[in-house]
């Protein structure tokens, strides 16, 4: 890991999937040594699990809207909701 990388727990998505992207293009690039490409996936499976969590949760979010008899959105449901 570089000195100085964010802590993926604080990372948005998109600043997560940028950094995936550059992990990648560094593998596919094929001149890191062996050790720092063991380094370099492990960040980026751990990078892959954070942008997975948070599709996971902003999908969760959108499932919980709400919509009226008539089709328009009455507002959304909190993810702890009981009725859910």
């Amino acid at each position: 890991m570089e000195q100085g990388a964010p802590k993926i727990a604080d990372m948005s998505f998109e600043d997560a999937l940028r950094a995936l992207e550059e992990v990648v293009r560094k593998l596919e690039a094929g001149d890191v040594p062996l050790d720092d490409s063991i380094s370099l996936y492990e960040r980026g499976e751990e990078l892959r699990k954070h942008c997975q969590a948070r599709l996971d949760a902003a999908q969760a979010r959108i499932e919980k809207i709400v919509q009226k008899d008539d089709g328009s959105v009455a507002g959304t449901a909190l993810f702890d909701s009981p009725e859910a």
